[in-house]
């Protein structure tokens, strides 16, 4: 596995590169450059909601000149209006004559931060009928979700726009060594962290509302997610997906045992601090589930500072909300990578149907708050770092703050690579 350590090394200096974007913007050179970003897979996570806005916020930033047109598979739930709240300038392009212009006018298509190569054929289109460059900006690979996944399901197709694509960003590091050893060579293959990261959506208007009808006080409470093996997306409507029994029989086998440290890790807290705790989702389907693993099953003394939340919510509530908490643990990635993103302690807890994508958080320098639950030393760990958490929260944000300003760096050296790519 190549460590944090080995990615400094790896990565060359840019700080001439990253002084020159500012001059960049003012030679009127990038305004006439315009980027397709490929994004935007489903709308029933939040994770999924934030890669998007946070490679947007980013090209806004250390890009300011460069046209943007957003190619979503799904921005219904009211995502699009929440883009073209925080984007006006960003277009999104759906119809096939809005697609076929931008093949037209767009110099560059940039595949966002997502769980594998999510966009192949789209990127096989671009490249096929324009012969136009494109980059993928952090992405895990090969993106297997079962245990044991291995470099031989790799798709073919992936090798071969890996390896003709200008940069290739993984967001974790056990998926840029899957890659080297798979043989792909594109020019640049690095790590960058998932885009989700740069998300500045807020709504705080509902989540203070939502606070306060629930007794919650800003620093006062921690968020928990809990989270299946696997996804039942045939548990929600909109997603049309036939029921897996495979799936559903991993789900129920290892649902107990994968929730069992989290309860230990909320009842701690509640009877040793003055904390309380707030249960979210992180898709549609954790709703129901926390209530159900969570919630139900603690004790009645703890049950009474636990508030559980009964409804699904977009980005920019969950992001207002975990600003205003002291931390977050659970069972998923993009809720934590949120709240680094924004210098809040974040617990992540793993396990292999989740891809290699939890171990971001050694690269960015949060190895102590990483867990795998398939392994019986991790989850003994699990309670006395969360309640570590709880205690010391001076620690935690400075912690966090670390992890963040790692993230922040990458972003900028990623960003210049990016510019240097749209000048050639």
């Amino acid at each position: 596995m190549i460590n944090r350590r080995e990615f400094l090394h790896q990565t060359p200096s840019l700080l001439g590169l990253l002084m020159s974007l500012p001059a960049l913007a003012q030679t009127g050179r990038a305004a006439k450059k315009s980027i397709i970003l490929r994004s935007s897979w489903q709308t029933v996570n939040i994770g999924d909601i934030g890669h998007t806005p946070g490679v947007i916020a980013l090209l806004e930033k250390y890009l300011p000149e460069v046209e943007v047109r957003l190619w979503p598979s799904s921005v219904d739930n009211g995502v699009a209006e929440l883009l073209q709240k925080r984007f006006p300038k960003v277009p999104i392009i759906q119809t096939p004559d809005a697609i076929s212009r931008a093949f037209s006018e767009c110099s560059f298509l940039l595949h966002g931060s997502g769980p594998s190569l999510v966009a192949r054929n789209d990127v096989k289109r671009w490249s096929q009928e324009t012969g136009k460059p494109y980059g993928i900006y952090g992405i895990t690979f090969p993106g297997v979700y079962a245990p044991g996944a291995a470099a031989n399901q790799i798709n073919p197709l992936d090798v071969e726009l890996l390896n003709k694509a200008q940069f290739v960003f993984f967001r974790d590091s056990v998926s840029l060594g899957i890659a080297q050893k798979a043989g792909i060579a594109s020019p640049i293959m690095e790590f960058a962290p998932d885009g989700a990261f740069a998300v500045d959506f807020r709504n705080d208007s509902a989540a203070t509302d939502f606070l306060q009808k629930n007794g919650l006080k800003e620093g006062q409470f921690l968020c928990v997610i809990p989270r299946s093996r696997f996804t039942p997306y045939w548990e929600i409507p909109s997603k049309k997906t036939p029921f897996n029994p495979e799936r559903n029989a991993r789900n129920e086998a290892l649902r107990e045992h994968d929730h069992a440290p989290l309860r230990d890790a909320i009842t701690a807290v509640v009877r040793q601090t003055p904390l309380k705790i707030l249960i979210v989702p992180e898709d549609e389907t954790q709703v129901k589930l926390g209530k159900q693993i969570l919630l139900d099953k603690l004790p009645d003394d703890v049950r009474k500072k636990v508030v559980w939340r009964d409804r699904y919510w977009l980005t920019d509530e969950a992001v207002s909300t975990y600003v205003r908490s002291a931390g977050l643990f659970g069972l998923e990635m993009h809720s934590p990578i949120l709240c680094i993103g924004h210098g809040i302690p974040a617990i992540v807890c793993r396990f292999a149907e989740q891809t290699s994508k939890g171990f971001m958080w050694q690269n960015i320098g949060l190895g102590d708050w990483l867990f795998d639950v398939d392994k019986p030393e991790d989850v003994a760990r699990i309670v006395p770092a969360v309640l570590a958490m709880a205690q010391d929260p001076k620690a935690a944000r400075e912690k966090a703050a670390q992890g963040r300003a790692f993230v922040e760096k990458r972003q900028r050296e990623t960003m210049a690579i990016l510019a240097k790519t749209l000048m050639i």
